[in-house]
């Protein structure tokens, strides 16, 4: 096991292609997206929202704890210009870093 930092941005899916980009360049290249996702934030309720351009879109990736400031780097400045949220928390992944798909 080792350590890992978990990231987890909800945002307008309009800019899902900036902040998947964001991540990439910082070094973050797997990431997994949920699209449709409604609920309750600082904004209200976007439940009842029609329009697809402004259905939100859950994006889950994980990195080293090494490379964080530099995801910060690149994230924050698209939620702050486009809105948003991204939470980091600390994870442990179980897998080995020199596992590789022929192992499994």
């Amino acid at each position: 096991m080792h350590p890992v930092k978990k990231i987890e941005i909800i945002a307008n899916s309009f800019e899902l292609g900036k902040l998947l980009d964001g991540l990439d360049k910082s070094g973050v290249h797997g990431h997994a997206v949920i699209r449709n996702v409604a609920g309750q934030g600082l904004r209200g309720n976007t439940e009842d929202l029609d329009y697809t351009m402004l259905d939100n879109v859950y994006i889950i990736a994980f990195c080293t704890p090494e490379i964080l400031n530099s995801v910060i780097e690149h994230i924050r400045p698209l939620l702050n210009k486009f809105g948003g949220t991204c939470y980091v928390t600390d994870a442990m992944e179980i897998r080995s870093l020199r596992c590789v798909s022929s192992d499994l």
